[in-house]
């Protein structure tokens, strides 16, 4: 199935329509002044640093390799009034066609380490550490409390600004599992300014939030409290949730998405509505809606951030004309499109 769309506005997907202004040379000079002059780079497109792999240019884009350059380089940005938007892994997200306008801070601050203590142990990591290799560490050292999060693409930081989520082990999957269960604690460069250690208290785990959607906190690193596990069990609850979502969700490196395009219902999936208006792989331009799951939007090689806004346009028409239920977008819309 294929179609074609008129343009679709800003209000039918939720992408606020972006205003910003391009850098100036001054700006860009300011910033590599602060942060190095090889270090900020022009014109880098953002599609290969998306899960969707679409994307325009950055005006300007810096690699933080540690929670210090990535607070050096937020502190730069708010200091010199520059437009800036936080990377991660590039899933949940759909870039615009046109870029970003302002700085992007790619957070690739990956180091972590695990403290034994008895029968607990504390996993430090900073919060561009890849949710899949900590796991992974940690399971192979015998340590429980990360591992059913396997297979869900995210940075330690966009695992607590999300609360991640997935079900509990096979075979029953009765309760939906937190993030916030193993989290102990987090340092943050605050919207004010200051560097601190809080705790869940101050996070307030939602489902699909926390405070980081309300203020502009940035997480810089995070400490989770695990327990001794037996190796073998962990290692059957990776390969079972690896199959499970296998069975479920197109593979990334096959078909690119951004995952669950719409919020959740409650009572009612959102996949099984846009499945039941009959989009089930409608395809429109080079996005297609997945045949293997109707929440999901696929890139099949050649789809533009257009092809996507327009596709999601459609799946919230045909929804709420058959059933009266409006589909709020899940990702975020990033730039200009």
């Amino acid at each position: 199935m294929t179609s074609t769309l008129p343009a679709v506005s800003d209000a039918a997907t939720g992408a606020a329509p972006t205003t910003a202004t391009p850098l100036t040379d001054d700006q860009l000079d300011a910033l590599r002044g602060r942060l190095g002059a090889d270090r900020v780079r022009r014109g880098v497109r953002l599609a290969q640093y998306t899960s969707f792999r679409i994307g325009g240019p950055a005006d300007a884009l810096y690699t933080a390799r540690s929670a210090d350059e990535l607070e050096a380089a937020i502190r730069a940005a708010r200091e010199l009034g520059i437009p800036h938007f936080l990377l991660g892994l590039g899933a949940n997200i759909l870039v615009g066609d046109r870029g970003f306008r302002g700085l992007v801070i790619r957070n690739a601050a990956r180091h972590f380490r695990i403290r034994p203590e008895g029968d607990t142990g504390h996993l430090w990591a900073e919060s561009g550490a890849i949710m899949q290799d900590i796991i992974l560490e940690a399971v192979e050292r015998g340590w429980s409390g990360i591992e059913h999060y396997i297979g869900i693409p995210s940075t330690v930081g966009g695992a607590i600004w999300q609360n991640l989520h997935f079900l509990s082990p096979a075979p029953e999957r009765e309760r939906t599992m937190f993030i916030a269960e193993a989290f102990e604690s987090c340092e943050i460069l605050s919207e004010e300014g200051e560097r601190k250690v809080v705790d869940a208290d101050y996070v307030q785990f939602g489902y699909d939030d926390t405070v980081f959607h309300h203020r502009r906190d940035i997480v810089l690193s995070a400490t989770f409290r695990l327990q001794k596990g037996d190796p073998d069990r962990l290692h059957r609850i990776l390969h079972e949730n690896l199959s499970w979502r296998g069975a479920r969700h197109p593979w990334l490196q096959i078909h690119p998405s951004a995952g669950s395009i719409f919020k959740k219902i409650e009572g009612v999936g959102a996949g099984r509505l846009v499945d039941q208006a009959g989009l089930k792989g409608h395809r429109h331009g080079g996005a297609q809606i997945s045949p293997m799951h109707a929440n999901i939007v696929v890139n099949r090689g050649s789809a533009t951030a257009k092809d996507v806004r327009e596709l999601i346009a459609l799946a919230q028409r045909a929804v709420e004309e058959k059933f009266g239920q409006r589909l709020e977008p899940e990702i975020g819309f990033i730039g200009e499109f």
